[in-house]
């Protein structure tokens, strides 16, 4: 004789919901995992990357320029400074020493596309802002964070310290006269005559923009810099960066 079938509407299988749960806990993990692994990738993949890329272009530079004799220190040139050359968009035309900073040395581009320039050659330079040594505001961006972090250290700076350009003739030596937090949209910082739009520049300017705060893009950190003098590249390095091979 069969057994009698439940006539209740009990379901005697397996239980459905922590089948369900147990899934969706899967799921949760290896999102988890891929989110672990974008994280690796942007916050340490893309330094290896940037690093040694931007190594190869300084080397680069070295075989094109000449090496600079690093024992002999320059003095200061009285005359104007040169304007250098630059090769069109997105080509690296100079180098940027920041003694304050922990990163010794870092390319200089044409333009600021994240892709072609911020992304894998360092730091770039504004178009249509003044060039190195030039009456106005000569306007550089570069990352704080990922990338490289050429401006991991920008909010180190205090006035005073020395920030220098590198081209294939000279040396050009700023000196940070503030520093402040800005938003996105607030352009007048690389204006002409830093946060005076419309107004005719009178002095040689230099302002370096990175994200604010770390890891956000929310601000704007900027750095004013005045130029204080210029030195011969042929001649050695200027005294700003003399102690630079020490750190």
């Amino acid at each position: 004789m069969s057994a009698a079938r439940p006539t209740d509407g009990t379901h005697r299988g397996r239980p459905r919901g922590p089948g369900v749960i147990g899934v969706l806990g899967e799921l949760l993990l290896t999102a988890g995992v891929l989110l672990g692994l974008f994280l690796v990738w942007q916050l340490w993949w893309t330094d290896v990357m940037a690093d040694r890329e931007q190594s190869g272009i300084l080397d680069g530079l070295e075989q094109e320029w000449g090496a600079v004799d690093a024992e002999r220190i320059a003095p200061r040139q009285d005359g104007p400074p040169p304007v250098p050359e630059i090769p069109g968009d997105t080509m690296v035309w100079g180098s940027m020493h920041v003694p304050a900073f922990d990163r010794e040395r870092f390319p200089l581009a044409e333009g600021v596309s994240l892709e072609q320039v911020l992304n894998v050659k360092g730091a770039g330079h504004y178009p249509e802002t003044a060039l190195p040594g030039q009456v106005g505001n000569f306007s550089v961006a570069g990352h704080r964070n990922t990338y490289g972090r050429v401006f991991e250290d920008i909010a180190e700076l205090e006035p005073g310290e020395p920030v220098v350009v590198e081209t294939d003739e000279a040396f050009y030596v700023y000196e940070v006269t503030e520093s402040l937090v800005v938003m996105p949209q607030d352009v007048e910082v690389i204006a002409p005559t830093p946060g005076e739009i419309g107004v005719e520049p009178t002095e040689q300017m230099l302002t370096l923009t990175a994200c604010h705060p770390m890891y956000s893009a929310r601000e704007r950190y900027i750095v004013h810099a005045e130029f204080a003098y210029w030195t011969d590249r042929a001649d050695g390095i200027p005294e700003a960066l003399a102690d630079e091979g020490e750190k």
